[in-house]
């Protein structure tokens, strides 16, 4: 019997009533022939009220600590979705993430899935239960509980269907797919049928809210077919798969936004070799992930190095960057917590010139000025003023979404439909990280 997994977030398990309504979606997937292995989030605003109530404690909060507070909130989740699912007549168990066999390693706070023992999960699925599983949480080898960051539920949906070799893992949101830009902020942005794997990823490091960048990297490496749905409707969602000849049909797939930014510059930065990694090993100590990077031309010896940070991470990246400053003899350094970053995604950007100009034209037309610029081979990325991101993104996709959509009526073509995934779990997936 082919298995599906299916994962729920906060918005989709935020009261009984809806946890009524994620109950009978997986009773009628069940129905259908399937085993059924559901992820849940936690209720609704669950972990932001679980933080503030460890602030509320005392400034003292140990990342272990934390772990334990915030993998209390998917036990409530799963818990009443297995109940919900037993007052139905269908059999169900619910098990954490360290009963589900998620073992990573032991970066409390921000862990990574090393591997997935499927034994458990299997047993359970082999007594025709439901299993409905925790996400965001599992054990390391210390058998400490873990946690896996923001959206980590996601990541624990895709690591359990590699491990299950599941048919597909159905991805359920508030939104009804990846859009070509947030719907939430611009209600004319439009549905993709599908997107490769490349793009998902770059979109979702960037801002794009619908999946966690992590677990796209696992999707591309194990071969995982995501379906992004709603949890509201049921409508057809978007497909993140391998797509082939996706530059033939479309220059780009969308505009990603992200207002968890904070520009950081260090001025007249001795021109010598190790200074670069002099300062980026001390905040990377910190375990503080830097974005964009950019160091000037030199002059008289000296140069200025400016990076990104989120803006979650600029109170402990100030003191180590101070430190550094009077360290290697720089003569100061400035911030900006009110920055934001635009981007535009597409696999046809690497065979089509100009696509820079007219992002840069539309940006300017709207006399919003470009902070920083960084490029990839399908993406740009511009930052700029926080209080300026609407326009710029309304910009961007009348200017150059819309216009594409006009110039390729008839796209997207029909999409297939997900085939059986064929591969294991053995370890993390590797990311690239500056």
């Amino acid at each position: 019997m082919p298995i599906i997994v299916q994962k729920f977030g906060g918005t989709s398990v935020a009261s009984p009533d809806l946890i009524r309504n994620v109950a009978r979606r997986v009773a009628k997937t069940r129905d259908q022939g399937k085993q059924v292995v559901v992820v849940v989030s936690a209720m609704g605003h669950t972990t932001d009220k679980l933080f503030e109530l460890a602030r509320a404690v005392g400034d003292c909060t140990p990342e272990r600590e934390m772990d334990m507070l915030l993998a209390t909130g998917e036990q409530v989740s799963i818990a009443l979705l297995a109940m919900a699912l037993k007052g139905m007549g269908y059999p169900a168990v619910s098990l954490t993430g360290a009963q589900a066999g998620i073992i990573t390693d032991n970066a409390h706070t921000k862990a990574r899935i090393l591997s997935a023992d499927q034994e458990r999960i299997r047993q359970e699925l082999g007594k025709g239960n439901i299993v409905v599983v925790a996400g965001f949480q599992g054990t390391n080898a210390r058998d400490e509980t873990t946690t896996l960051g923001r959206g980590g539920s996601d990541t624990t949906a895709v690591a359990l269907a590699a491990a299950l070799n599941a048919e597909v893992c159905e991805i359920y949101t508030d939104v009804d797919g990846v859009y070509t830009a947030d719907p939430r902020l611009l209600p004319e942005a439009q549905k993709l049928d599908r997107i490769s794997y490349d793009e998902m990823l770059e979109l979702a490091s960037l801002g794009a809210l619908v999946l966690q960048a992590r677990s796209v990297e696992y999707a591309k490496h194990y071969g995982v077919t995501i379906h992004v749905r709603s949890s509201f409707n049921d409508n057809r969602g978007t497909l993140v798969k391998e797509v082939s000849g996706m530059e033939e049909c479309r220059l780009l797939s969308g505009v990603a936004h992200d207002v968890n930014v904070a520009k950081i510059g260090l001025f007249d930065v001795p021109d010598r070799p190790g200074i670069a990694k002099h300062l980026f090993r001390a905040l990377a100590a910190e375990k503080i992930d830097v974005d964009m990077i950019i160091q000037s031309w030199m002059r008289s010896g000296k140069n200025d190095i400016v990076f990104t940070v989120t803006r979650d991470d600029l109170p402990r990246a100030l003191p180590v960057v101070e430190r550094v400053v009077g360290e290697i003899g720089a003569a100061g350094m400035d911030y900006n917590d009110h920055m934001a970053k635009v981007s535009i995604v597409g696999a046809g950007m690497v065979s089509n010139p100009g696509v820079a100009a007219d992002m840069f034209e539309a940006l300017a037309d709207e006399n919003i000025n470009i902070n920083m610029i960084s490029t990839s081979e399908i993406k740009i990325s511009c930052v700029i003023e926080e209080n300026e991101v609407l326009r710029a993104v309304r910009a961007i996709h009348t200017r150059m979404i819309e216009k594409q959509r006009e110039q390729t009526a008839g796209y997207p073509p029909k999409v297939d439909q997900p085939t059986a995934n064929r591969v294991n779990l053995t370890s993390a997936a590797k990311a690239n990280t500056i």
